[in-house]
């Protein structure tokens, strides 16, 4: 019984030294004059030598913080390893929908997000920091995030990616403090709609990024994000996009996060 204790012992030893390390660091914003958490993710490889990484931002969804996906999702740590990439997952701030808010100075998370953490991530991390080797993903808002900031900041980042994603909220107007964001939504949304990710792909030329959505059948959002399906269709914007059974939960997200972090991995081999 000693040999096998000893074993089993050894056997979890050197699955821990093998996993994947997980940092929190605290990252300035220079716009909004005050520090946020952020989760950092490296391969086991990180910590052997001089070699560079991709960098796949993970964000999280409203309501939600910087430790949701590596707390609820643990098995990122060993999709970093297996794909021998980074994975960083900011802060967003509960309810920030990752832009730059027009009524409220101290939500400046478009600049934060898409220059401010890719800046520090650069500077302390062996990164490969062109767009090539950089993507962003996210939940719910974090996936109207992610598409919304790599759109606009393609000289950024060169992949994209959205789970469930609340791609256009005009029509949730009471919830998850979108009128503290961007004021009064006012007919038909007509005052939020310059900040939806539907309105971005107006700007988007054919082969600019790499795009993978998805969301399940029985998500609240899967009507918008049909109707930017049908509108990147219409514009001649290649895109990965697939509707599988599910809900707006983790469940559905710990699945979701695999293919997307595989179609990262794809892009950056190109």
């Amino acid at each position: 019984m000693k040999v096998i204790a000893r074993l089993l012992l050894w056997i979890c030893l050197v699955q821990t030294a093998r996993a994947a390390d997980v940092d929190t660091v605290s990252i300035v914003s220079q716009k909004m004059q005050r520090a946020y958490k952020c989760v950092v993710i490296t391969p086991t490889s990180y910590k052997n030598g001089t070699q560079r990484y991709p960098v796949v931002y993970l964000l999280h969804g409203a309501g939600g913080n910087f430790a949701n996906w590596v707390t609820n999702v643990p098995v990122i740590k060993e999709l970093a390893d297996t794909y021998q990439c980074m994975i960083v997952c900011p802060d967003g701030a509960v309810t920030s929908w990752y832009f730059d808010s027009p009524v409220d100075s101290s939500m400046r998370f478009e600049t934060y997000v898409s220059k401010e953490i890719p800046q520090y991530i650069d500077q302390h991390y062996q990164t490969l920091p062109e767009p090539a080797h950089r993507a962003i993903a996210g939940l719910s808002m974090g996936g109207h995030g992610a598409m919304f900031l790599a759109i606009r900041h393609q000289d950024v980042f060169g992949a994209a990616g959205s789970m469930s994603g609340g791609v256009d909220f005009r029509p949730f107007p009471k919830n998850w403090d979108l009128k503290k964001r961007l004021g009064e939504p006012g007919p038909d949304g007509a005052n939020w709609y310059d900040y939806t990710v539907l309105k971005q792909v107006d700007s988007l030329k054919s082969g600019a990024l790499s795009i993978i959505i998805d969301c399940g059948v029985k998500d609240f959002f899967i009507d918008v994000n049909r109707d930017l399906h049908k509108k990147l269709l219409l514009a001649g914007i290649a895109h990965d996009y697939t509707e599988r059974p599910g809900e707006h939960n983790w469940q559905y997200w710990a699945n979701a996060v695999k293919y997307q972090l595989l179609f990262f991995h794809q892009f950056f081999q190109q």
